[in-house]
């Protein structure tokens, strides 16, 4: 997706929507709630299938205004166990409250595979 270029390096960062077999794919980068803004204005993503969360669940990505416009089904976020920062932000996961969690710390790694045209999620905690 092309927005503007901003003084912060997570706004730069890059977030990619792809469609596959019907399946709506949108993996946000470190991208802040200002370029969330940027997208809303610019694309039309209702129902999003598949949310790679913004910086690891941190309070600075996924607002409520722009999860509530992609509506996403599953929403997955990259994240440390026991990391420093406490991501995700509690603020977040509120705001993903309608999404199916998936998060690194707790499921370990996830996949998603698209089969007869079929959305399969599995995890796989070491």
């Amino acid at each position: 997706m092309q927005t503007k270029e901003y003084d912060n390096e997570n706004d730069n960062s890059n977030v990619i929507y792809t469609e596959l077999n019907n399946y709506k794919f949108m993996l946000m980068g470190d991208a802040s709630i200002n370029t969330e803004k940027e997208i809303m204005n610019i694309y039309n993503l209702p129902d999003i299938d598949v949310l790679k969360v913004g910086h690891h669940g941190s309070k600075t990505s996924s607002g409520i205004e722009f999860i509530n416009d992609i509506n996403p089904k599953y929403s997955i976020i990259s994240v440390g166990k026991n990391n420093r920062y406490g991501h995700p932000n509690k603020g977040v996961l509120d705001n993903l409250e309608n999404s199916k969690i998936y998060r690194t710390d707790e499921d370990g790694s996830i996949m998603f595979k698209i089969k007869n045209n079929k959305l399969k999620i599995e995890t796989c905690y070491p």
